[in-house]
């Protein structure tokens, strides 16, 4: 999990503005770049045509065309064509001398100032000379917006005439609003500008990769604040309404919030409000690849319009935007869809999303809404990848991911907003990639590390398990209750003096092997082989809740896997064999253990010594299995036969110890009936009453004439009617061997 919180974590950062990361913005707008040009309408608008000062219209007309030529298309798209509204996409900051009439008003204040008539003559021609005064009465009363420009540089170089400002400073209330901001500007000439007052900058942002992705609509000269064309041209289509910022909810945000939700265009009433990210611009929702061939405007020559080629009324209520797509222009731009978009286009496509009221806009609250999805989704995966396994882990991730994509264009396509994508997708594949290469490259050779320590100790189902979840398990020594196991060879010493010694390693492998599989069947940890012994346990490394029970059963299939191996043995010619089982349940030391040479993990304590000893007493009273009383107590589904209470080597206090006869489900009456006489015969034992206890003997050998057990009782039995009653005896039987 924390692997996989690292990349949250670093994204985080870069969200709430601790750490750039460059390469995020960079992938962002290339996923925006990607998106945009993928959800594309590829349609024509009809309302807006451009009007192209093309090559060909360069090549037959010159440039910058006289302004009397200018004065000639307004007239054509006004009175001919019935264009409803025209805007330039360039700007007329100087005087057009083209026509020679300051030459002719020098001449006619010198050399000819004294030619008769010169004078009056220019001053007839003057109006039809004064190429700007033409334009100028050709834009006067018209449908028209100019556009200019704004600089920035050391010296704040002005040219021309600003319009007038469509907001002052005191509209923002004394909010630090974060405008675009210039320090000059190239304007029009005053008596154009006093002829056609409209006008907005045609300035686009262009970001740091040198692409053009919105335009603002506001931006702030000398304290107050102009319009753009686009806008410009939207305002003068819809009444020419007010325009007033638009500030977030005051409940939400502080007053020194320096962004803007949107700005307000007030009229009658009503309000309309365009949404705009923290720069005051709005993103341009391109339409095609641009150009006369791109098939989102009608684009037409300049050249034919002045020329009248389009039939009259062509352009009848259409919006016309002069601009140009001749390189040598230098208005041709990078954007998401080209690299050499006609700047003309940019304002174009602006106009049509305002027109259609589906404008773009990164939020305000962009960076919350980032923070908020990257929390989600990285600690989605961090909690559940390391829960799932590989496949199912690869498909959470790629449902996370798809999830993400399909709401970030749910959104874009919906209410136009521009979130941020790229963040959460590189968080989410970088956790999912930690993820896989920690289970990879870390879990996988912990478990392999895990499967070689514990593989010839525990069985392959046990190991499986702990590979589910290695962390759990270590060699690390803890003192945990288990159930010990040794079970040792009967006649092991008689028979390796007699067998060559490969046939003794034959019959000592295939009785361990057999034995063996019997506790690994069970869930049983194989601790070590001492000879002709085999040393097990039960709980530990995997934990294992009925741990005494298991560890009985395998003791019963032990002895009864013997009798079957005895079986064969007689057929084989092989010695036949017995076994001795102690068991014993406890609190016990279990982990890796040794020298620095050889470990094992393995099992220490008095609990374990305890079962070495119940082991060394299935000779003394003649039984396969001797098991303790906290074994016991814990396997309270087998039917027992209480053999004694023992004193063993080392232990002060005795303990009373039982072989299992049977599960309780599987004990015939026999077997009971045999029991219940037992029990009366160990009580009178107990209780010194020596009478009663041999005859209960006696009935009992008469049932099982061949059990062990009952010789060794009335053995003891006759040995005490022989001495005299001691006031001490409490029935325990004290063993000082081991």
């Amino acid at each position: 999990m924390a692997v996989t919180l690292v990349p949250l974590v670093l994204a985080l950062l870069q969200a709430v503005g601790v750490l750039r990361i460059d390469v995020l913005q960079r992938l962002d707008d290339i996923i925006y770049d990607a998106r945009l040009r993928a959800t594309m309408p590829g349609t024509l608008d009809p309302r807006i045509v451009i009007v192209d000062f093309d090559e060909n219209s360069l090549a037959q007309y010159g440039w910058p065309w006289s302004r009397n030529k200018l004065a000639a298309l307004v007239n054509e798209l006004t009175d001919r064509q019935k264009a409803a509204l025209i805007g330039f996409d360039m700007v007329f900051a100087e005087a057009d001398q083209s026509s020679g009439l300051a030459q002719l008003r020098q001449l006619a204040q010198g050399p000819l100032r004294e030619q008769p008539g010169f004078a009056a003559s220019l001053a007839r021609l003057q109006g039809t000379l004064d190429y700007d005064a033409v334009f100028a009465q050709a834009l006067a009363h018209r449908p028209v917006v100019l556009g200019y420009y704004f600089t920035s540089d050391r010296n704040g170089h002005t040219t021309g005439q600003l319009p007038q400002p469509v907001m002052d400073a005191s509209a923002l209330q004394g909010r630090p609003i974060a405008f675009t901001r210039w320090d000059g500007y190239g304007a029009n000439l005053a008596q154009i500008a006093a002829a056609a007052p409209v006008a907005g900058f045609f300035n686009s942002i262009t970001e740091d990769d040198g692409v053009v992705r919105s335009i603002p609509l506001l931006a702030e000269y000398g304290g107050r604040y102009y319009e753009s064309l686009s806008l410009a041209l939207f305002r003068r289509l819809i009444g020419e309404p007010q325009v007033a910022p638009g500030f977030p909810r005051e409940r939400y945000l502080a007053r020194n919030y320096q962004g803007l939700e949107s700005i307000l265009l007030g009229q009658q009433g009503k309000t309309l409000a365009i949404p705009v990210d923290d720069r005051v611009a709005a993103l341009v929702p391109f339409r095609g690849r641009g150009g006369p061939a791109g098939g989102s405007f009608q684009y037409i020559p300049a050249a034919d319009v002045l020329a009248g080629r389009l039939p009259a009324a062509s352009l009848q209520g259409k919006i016309v935007l002069i601009g140009t797509t001749a390189p040598g222009l230098l208005d041709l731009r990078a954007t998401p869809v080209g690299t050499t978009y006609p700047g003309v286009e940019t304002h174009a496509n602006l106009l049509s999303s305002l027109l259609d009221g589906k404008t773009l806009v990164r939020p305000d609250y962009a960076a919350g809404f980032e923070v908020v999805l990257l929390l989600l989704t990285g600690l989605l995966l961090a909690f559940a990848l390391p829960l799932l396994s590989a496949p199912r882990a690869v498909l959470l991730s790629v449902a996370v991911l798809a999830a993400l994509v399909g709401l970030n264009l749910w959104l874009y396509l919906g209410p136009g907003l521009v979130l941020p994508l790229a963040s959460v997708l590189l968080t989410a594949l970088a956790a999912s990639a930690l993820n896989m290469s920690y289970g990879f490259f870390v879990e996988s050779r912990s478990k392999r590390e895990l499967a070689h320590l514990f593989g010839t100790y525990v069985p392959p189902e046990l190991v499986h398990e702990m590979l589910k979840d290695p962390d759990r398990y270590s060699m690390q020594a803890s003192a945990r209750e288990l159930t010990v196991m040794f079970c040792d060879m009967r006649g092991f010493t008689q028979m390796s003096e007699s067998m060559e010694p490969v046939a003794l390693q034959a019959l000592l492998n295939s009785v361990f092997s057999r034995l063996t599989a019997l506790i690994r069947h069970n869930r049983g940890t194989v601790d070590k082989y001492m000879g002709d012994c085999v040393m097990a346990f039960w709980g530990a490394p995997v934990d294992t809740p009925r741990h005494a029970h298991l560890a009985v059963q395998t003791a019963l299939e032990m002895t009864q896997a013997v009798q079957q191996m005895n079986l064969e043995h007689r057929t084989q010619g092989l010695p036949e064999i017995g076994i001795g089982i102690g068991l014993n349940t406890g609190i016990m030391c279990v982990g890796d253990m040794g020298s620095d040479i050889r470990r094992s993990y393995t099992v220490i304590g008095d609990a374990v010594n305890l079962g070495s000893r119940l082991e060394g007493l299935c000779k003394v009273y003649g039984v396969d299995i001797v098991v303790s009383e906290s074994t016991r107590r814990q396997a309270s589904d087998f039917a027992w036969q209480e053999l004694d209470r023992v004193r063993v080597k080392g232990k002060q206090q005795a303990v009373a110890i039982f072989r299992p006869v049977a599960p309780l489900a599987a004990l015939n009456p026999d077997e009971a009936r045999e029991l219940e006489l037992w029990a009366a015969a160990l009580q009178a034992y107990r209780s010194g009453i020596w009478g009663q206890c041999e005859l209960q003997l006696l009935n009992l050998k008469r049932i099982n004439a061949n059990k062990y057990l009952y010789q060794l009782y009335s053995e003891r039995v006759a040995l005490n009617i022989l001495q005299p009653f001691d006031p001490a005896w409490d029935g325990a039987t004290s063993f000082e061997t081991k």
